[in-house]
């Protein structure tokens, strides 16, 4: 087996609630992070010292986005399309390691595919 962690539909299940909080936390931080980096970006083109309030912002950004990817790491949940909420939680179905599918859209855990075939893979549980 590749992963150690095994969720079950109920589990995955159970996860969502504070998944999408956390999706959420993550997508609102890429926008805050992107606005940093082309306000950082204007101030080196122009030669400016870019000491100061963007920098420590842009660095507690990315202090923060850290720390919400660490809750996916910690759990082996991986975040396959941020931007979709697409996530992926390792399972074990007929004895065959699978991921089980979830996208932000979706109300429930509804799908899974085979490691190697991804989203295009999916099929309904």
């Amino acid at each position: 087996m590749q992963f150690q962690k095994h969720y079950t539909r109920e589990e995955a299940r159970a996860l969502l609630p504070q998944i999408r909080e956390w999706l959420a936390k993550l997508n609102q931080l890429r926008k805050d992070l992107e606005k940093f980096d082309k306000r950082l970006s204007g101030m080196t083109e122009q030669g400016n010292d870019i000491g100061g309030d963007t920098v420590n912002q842009w660095i507690r950004t990315l202090a923060n986005m850290q720390e919400a990817l660490s809750e996916f790491q910690r759990r082996e949940i991986f975040i396959k399309d941020l931007e979709r909420g697409l996530v992926d939680f390792p399972a074990v179905i007929g004895g065959k390691e699978v991921f089980l599918c979830w996208e932000s859209d979706e109300d429930d855990v509804e799908f899974w595919h085979d490691l190697e075939t991804g989203y295009g893979g999916r099929e309904r549980l």
